[in-house]
Formats: structure tokens, C-alpha cells, sequence
């Protein structure tokens, strides 16, 4: 028995060493590593110091060093990701008051992509959208400065400006043969938010240019407006997400908030630092009706639009429709600095409910619609179609009163056509001819259509 316990006494005493042999290895080497890292780290400064040095003593011209420092910064930010950058404290200052929803310029969103300035989305009734300015276009010059050198917050910068100026912005569209020229005025961009109308039928329309700080609110009104006019609930919903370029988080989560059912994730994100870990889910609020929605997209719609459009979609509460979208995933902390600068930082990634990346990927639309031209329509005539009223020597339908006296009735009769121009009259210039939203309707009316179907005894 001595022995037996001499030995496992021996064999205990021989595990904690060996534990503790290892455990001094493992924090030998990591302080190691650590101490690799920071000499690199050192050996790295010193040498941008020596440079910084070598510049202010024998540059040709005498340079500010705060100038150099900046443009330090601003190339560090801009090795890292399209969205990463420093922003000087004029830039700072534009960027709080962008998100009010009002500043000066031409009126797009712009990024990097394959080291071209690209278009992600022109903002409705702004000078750049009013020229023919779409998602997609790569902007080579600003005027006769040339972009290929330029980051984002000098192209911003070249086109702000007071309203009344001039600007041209030299564009490549993959159906141009050569560069095009667009001669631009500035004007006060002021953004609304939200736009809708209430369609045929008790459907509703809702517009959401891009998300600021009043987004939710904007919509909470607009839903009640709606549910007013239509003297109940509505029916189904089409809310267009097309050219939004995205905008605040808080406001993104809180839109998809009125459709995802309490406790049900919205939008998660993740990063290398705690605070990057965020989850964000639906409140035990007030929510809409189980009513048939479409979410319209295509390729200008990023960041915040494509997080509802993801949670829409993760959830089955509607049925996304359009193009592939931009694929904006990517969380930017805005970090103000000592001088009134402010550093715009890609912190984390979004994640739609199911785990699904936005990033470099986008939302897929459950129906790919693309955007087609239609034929204006009038009320009086559809211009499409030959009917049996457009015919030479059509008869006409003769129907019997109750009292047994024929009544004549024609299929063009003026009630007919009232009845078209006051279904036309109040879709917006916007919708009339617009075939992706036209298609969402169709789809919810068919929706509707089906359940009323499968409910019949």
C-alpha cells in the first residue's frame, strides 16, 4: 500500500511541475511575442519620426508640421478600408450636421470601390439625381482635379460648396463609351427622410431616402396618416429602399422594430473590442399588423437600408424584391479628437439575424426585378393594347332594366374612365411608371389574393 501511494505521490508532484514547466513557457513566450511586438512597433515609429524629420529639414518648402501629421493620419485610415478616414475639424463639424439631414452640395453618396470614386446612390431631387447621376458611376474628375488621389473626405470637400456654384464631375458609366461630362449647381440638400402615399386598395407606399434622426419618427407618422386616410388598417405595405444609402444604426434597428416580433434579433455585429459586440433586438412595442410587406432594393442600397431589408427577409416578414444590393456590412465609430478632429473608424461587421455578412456580399432579393422604363400611361387610352372599343363598328352591350326596357352600355362609358383618372390621379409622378414598385403591388395584391383563396369554404 506504501508503495502504491508512493507513487502516485511521485506521479501527482511530476503533473505539477510539468504544469507548471509549461505554464512558465507559455508566459515566457507570449511576453516575448509581446515584447517583439512593441520593438516593431518602436522600430516603426522612430522611422516615421526620421522621415517627418528629413521632410522639415530639407523638403523644398518650408511644411506645417500639423499639416504633415494630418496627412500621416489620413494615409494610415486609408490603407485600411474605403470607409476608414480622419476627418479635419471642418470636415468633423460638415459630417454632425449631414446626418440633421440638410448641408450644401450636389447630393450622392460616395465610397471607394476598386480604387475608383464610385457613386453608391444619388439622393432624390438634388442636383446630381436631376442630372442623370446614378448608383454605379465612377466619378474620375472633380472639375480638373482627377480623383485617383483623392479619398473620400477631399472628394466631399471639392463637391460641397454654396448653393449657386458650379461644378462638372467627369463620370464613366459601363454603357458609356468615353467619359461624360456633368455640369452640376449646388443647392441646400435637404433630405426628407420619408415619403408616402397611400395606393389603391388601402395598400400603402413608404419611401425611405435615407436614415437620420428622425427616420422612425417620419415613419410613425406616416403609418398613422395612412391607417387614417384609409379609414382602417392597411392592407399590405411596399417600402422602397432603392439609392439609400444608409445613415444611423439606432434608427435602422428602430424601422425594423414596427415588423419583427418582440424579443426576435434585428441586427448583431461583431469586432475585436468588447464594446464592438453588440446585439440589438425588437421591443415589446406596438407593432403593425401581420400584413404582406415588399421590400424594394437594388445596388444602391447599403448599410442601415440593407439591415431591415436582411431582417425582413431573415424573419419571413416580407418578401425582398429588386436588384442585388451595394454590401455595406461594416460598423464606423465616429471618435472625436483633442483638436476638434474626428476619426472615422471601421470598428465591426454587421450580421443579419441568421449570421449572414453583409460585407462585400449585400442582401440577394427573394425576386430579382430590374428596373425597366415603361410607357407613360394616360387614363383615357391605354397605348399598348388594342381593345374591341377600338375597333370599327364595335357594338355595343345592351343591358335590361327591371322594368324591360333595353339600356344601352358602352364599355368605354365616361364613369369608366372617372374612375381611371382618380386611381391614376393619386399615385405620385414617381410610381406611375415605375415597373419595380408596380411589380411589389401586383405581388401583395396577388398575396392577398391567395389567402383570400384558401379561406374560401
Amino acid at each position: 500500500m506504501s508503495n502504491s501511494g508512493g507513487k502516485k505521490t511521485r506521479l501527482v508532484v511530476g503533473f505539477i511541475v510539468l504544469v507548471a514547466f509549461l505554464s512558465i513557457f507559455i508566459i515566457s513566450s507570449q511576453e516575448r511575442s509581446s515584447a517583439e511586438a512593441k520593438g516593431s512597433d518602436y522600430e516603426s515609429i522612430e522611422l516615421f519620426t526620421d522621415v517627418m524629420a528629413i521632410i522639415k529639414k530639407s523638403y523644398v518648402e518650408d511644411i506645417d508640421t500639423k499639416k504633415l501629421i494630418y496627412g500621416a493620419i489620413n494615409g494610415m485610415l486609408s490603407s485600411l478600408d474605403p470607409h476608414s478616414s480622419f476627418m479635419p475639424p471642418d470636415t468633423y463639424k460638415e459630417m454632425k450636421i449631414d446626418t440633421k439631414g440638410a448641408f450644401g452640395g450636389l447630393g450622392i453618396e460616395i465610397s471607394i470601390k476598386d480604387g475608383v470614386l464610385t457613386v453608391i446612390s444619388p439622393i432624390e431631387d438634388t442636383p446630381a439625381f436631376k442630372a442623370g447621376i446614378k448608383a454605379g458611376d465612377m466619378i474620375l474628375k472633380i472639375d480638373d482635379k482627377f480623383t485617383k488621389d483623392l479619398n473620400i473626405n477631399d472628394a466631399v470637400k471639392r463637391m460641397r460648396g454654396v448653393k449657386g456654384t458650379k461644378v462638372t464631375l467627369t463620370i464613366m458609366r459601363e454603357s458609356f463609351e468615353k467619359p461624360k461630362e456633368f455640369p452640376l449647381v449646388r443647392d441646400v440638400i435637404q433630405v426628407k427622410s420619408v415619403r408616402y402615399h397611400l395606393m389603391e386598395g388601402g395598400y400603402a407606399y413608404i419611401r425611405i431616402a435615407q436614415f437620420q434622426e428622425k427616420t422612425d419618427d417620419d415613419l410613425t407618422a406616416a403609418l398613422k396618416s395612412m391607417k387614417e386616410e384609409n379609414k382602417g388598417e392597411l392592407k399590405g405595405l411596399v417600402l422602397d429602399m432603392r439609392n439609400d444609402p444608409g445613415g444611423l444604426l439606432d434608427q435602422a434597428v428602430k424601422v425594423a422594430d414596427h415588423f419583427v416580433p418582440a424579443g426576435q434579433m434585428i441586427v448583431y455585429t461583431e469586432g475585436r473590442e468588447k464594446d464592438s459586440k453588440m446585439q440589438f433586438t425588437a421591443k415589446k412595442s406596438a407593432k403593425e399588423p401581420n400584413y404582406p410587406i415588399v421590400v424594394v432594393i437594388n445596388g444602391g442600397s447599403a448599410s442601415a437600408s440593407e439591415i431591415v431589408a436582411g431582417a425582413l427577409q431573415d424573419h419571413r416578414r416580407a418578401i425582398i424584391l429588386g436588384t442585388q444590393s451595394f454590401g455595406k456590412g461594416s460598423v464606423q465609430t465616429i471618435i472625436p479628437l483633442s483638436d476638434d478632429s474626428g476619426l472615422r473608424l471601421t470598428t465591426a461587421r454587421y450580421y443579419t439575424p441568421k449570421g449572414r455578412s453583409i460585407q462585400a456580399k449585400g442582401i440577394t432579393p427573394d425576386i430579382v426585378v430590374e428596373a425597366v422604363e415603361l410607357p407613360k400611361i394616360t387614363a383615357k387610352k391605354d397605348s399598348m393594347h388594342i381593345r374591341e372599343k377600338d375597333l370599327d363598328n364595335h357594338f355595343e352591350t345592351e343591358n335590361k332594366s327591371e322594368s324591360g326596357e333595353s339600356k344601352k352600355e358602352d364599355t368605354t362609358s365616361d364613369k369608366k374612365d372617372e374612375k381611371t383618372e382618380k386611381v391614376i390621379s393619386k399615385l405620385e409622378d414617381n410610381l406611375k411608371n415605375d415597373y419595380q414598385v408596380l411589380r411589389a403591388l401586383d405581388l401583395i395584391k396577388g398575396w392577398e389574393l391567395i389567402k383570400t383563396m384558401g379561406n374560401a369554404e
